[in-house]
C-alpha cells in the first residue's frame, strides 16, 4: 500500500516537472520574436530583440520615457504615439487615455509589447535623458518617516536640470524583493550644482524603492538613475507665486527656492508646507532662512492635527483658507503644487474659486 502511495507521488511529480519544462520552452518559444526594427520619429531607427515591452526595449537601448511607476501601467507617464506595429489598445491602457489620444495612437509604452517592426513618434526631449552612475555621499534622516539623499556623481560627469524636475532611482533586490524597481522622485537640491544631486524620499509602507532607500541604502553605495524628466518647472516671471507641498513634496519646492536665491527673483512669494503634526515638519530653519534671503518671501506651516501638548502656535486646519490673506492679484498669482492628488484636487479647486487663471497653476502630485 505504501509502495503504491509512493509510485502514486512520483508519477505526480513527475507530471508535474513535465509540464513545468514544457510551459518554460513554450514561453520561450512564443517570446522568441526575433530582430525587429524600431521607427523612432522617423529619424532613428533601431534593431532590438522582439519580446519584452516598447518602454524597457528602449531603456535597454539608452533610450528613457518616463515612467513614474517603473513600468507597472498605473501612472500613465510613459504614453507616446504608436503609428504602427503596436497591436490593439490594452483593458489595461484604456483607463489611462483619453478619446482624443486613442484616436491619435497614443499608447502607454509599459503596455506595448515589441514583437514585430514598430514605428513610434517620442518628444526630442527624451533624446537628451542619460542614465548615471553614482555613489551615496550623504544620507540625512530629516523625519521619522523621510530621509535626504545625496548622490555624488562619476568624476566628470554632470547633469542639466530645471528646478522642478525630477529623476528615476533604480532599486537592487533585497529580502523577498528578487527583482530590481524603478521609481520616480523630485531633486530637491538646485540646479547650479551639477556633479551631484540631492533627492527627499519619504518612506512608503510597502514600498519596494522606498524601503530599500530606507532601510538598505548605505552611504559608499553606488546606485543608477536616469533623468532628468518632466515639465514641473518655474514660468519665467515676477507674478506673486504661492508654493504648496505636503510631506516629500518639499523637495521641488526647495530646489525651485535654492534656485531663485541664487538666480534672484523680485517675486512676492509665500510658501504653505501642510503636515500633520509637529515631527512631521523638517528643513524649518533652512525654509525661515529664506526669509532673510528674499525681500518679499514668507514661509508659513500649517498643521492638521496639531496636539494639546505639542504648544502648536502656528496655523492649523486646512492650507486653503489662508490663501485670502495671500492672494491680492489672482489674475497676476501663479501657484507651484507639490503632494498627494486628493491635496493637489483640493489646492487647485480653491484657487480657481480665487480666481486664479488653470494655465498658472502648476502641480506635481504623487499619483
Amino acid at each position: 500500500m505504501i509502495e503504491r502511495i509512493l509510485l502514486d507521488i512520483a508519477w505526480m511529480s513527475g507530471i508535474g516537472t513535465s509540464l513545468a519544462l514544457l510551459m518554460v520552452i513554450a514561453q520561450r518559444w512564443l517570446s522568441n520574436y526575433g530582430e525587429v526594427e524600431i521607427d523612432i520619429n522617423g529619424k532613428r531607427k533601431l534593431t532590438v530583440t522582439g519580446g519584452n515591452s516598447l518602454l524597457s526595449t528602449l531603456s535597454d537601448s539608452q533610450i528613457f520615457i518616463p515612467s513614474a511607476c517603473g513600468g507597472r501601467g498605473t501612472c500613465g507617464a510613459c504614453k507616446c504615439q504608436v503609428l504602427e506595429g503596436g497591436g490593439p489598445i490594452l483593458p489595461t491602457e484604456k483607463p489611462l487615455l483619453t478619446a482624443a489620444e486613442m484616436e491619435d495612437n497614443v499608447r502607454l509604452s509599459c503596455q506595448v509589447k515589441v514583437k514585430n517592426d514598430v514605428r513610434i513618434m517620442i518628444a526630442e526631449e527624451f533624446f537628451n535623458i542619460r542614465r548615471y552612475d553614482a555613489t551615496i555621499e550623504e544620507i540625512i534622516d530629516y523625519t521619522y518617516d523621510i530621509k535626504g539623499i545625496t548622490f555624488k556623481f562619476k568624476e566628470g560627469e554632470e547633469i542639466d536640470f530645471k528646478a522642478g524636475q525630477y529623476v528615476q532611482l533604480e532599486s537592487q533586490p533585497y529580502e523577498k524583493v528578487k527583482e530590481k524597481a524603478v521609481r520616480a522622485y523630485s531633486i530637491s537640491s538646485k540646479p547650479q550644482i551639477k556633479d551631484r544631486l540631492q533627492l527627499i524620499i519619504r518612506l512608503v509602507p510597502e514600498g519596494i524603492c522606498s524601503t530599500w532607500v530606507h532601510k538598505h541604502l548605505k552611504v559608499g553605495d553606488e546606485v543608477s538613475l536616469t533623468g532628468p524628466y518632466g515639465d514641473f518647472m518655474l514660468k519665467d516671471s515676477d507674478a506673486d507665486t504661492l508654493f504648496v507641498a505636503g510631506g516629500s513634496g518639499m523637495a521641488p519646492i526647495k530646489s525651485m527656492l535654492e534656485y531663485l536665491q541664487e538666480a534672484g527673483t523680485k517675486r512676492n512669494m509665500t510658501y504653505f508646507f501642510g503636515a500633520r503634526t509637529t515631527k512631521d515638519l523638517y528643513l524649518d530653519d533652512e525654509m525661515k532662512a529664506f526669509e532673510q534671503h528674499f525681500d518679499n518671501f514668507k514661509y508659513e506651516p500649517v498643521l492638521s492635527h496639531a496636539t494639546p501638548e505639542e504648544n502648536w502656535t502656528g496655523k492649523t486646519g486646512f492650507i486653503m483658507p489662508y490663501f485670502e490673506d495671500v492672494i491680492k492679484d489672482p489674475a497676476n498669482t501663479e501657484a507651484y503644487l507639490c503632494g498627494s492628488p486628493g491635496m493637489i484636487a483640493a489646492v487647485t479647486k480653491s484657487l480657481k474659486e480665487y480666481g486664479v487663471p488653470d494655465e498658472n497653476i502648476r502641480y506635481d502630485d504623487f499619483g
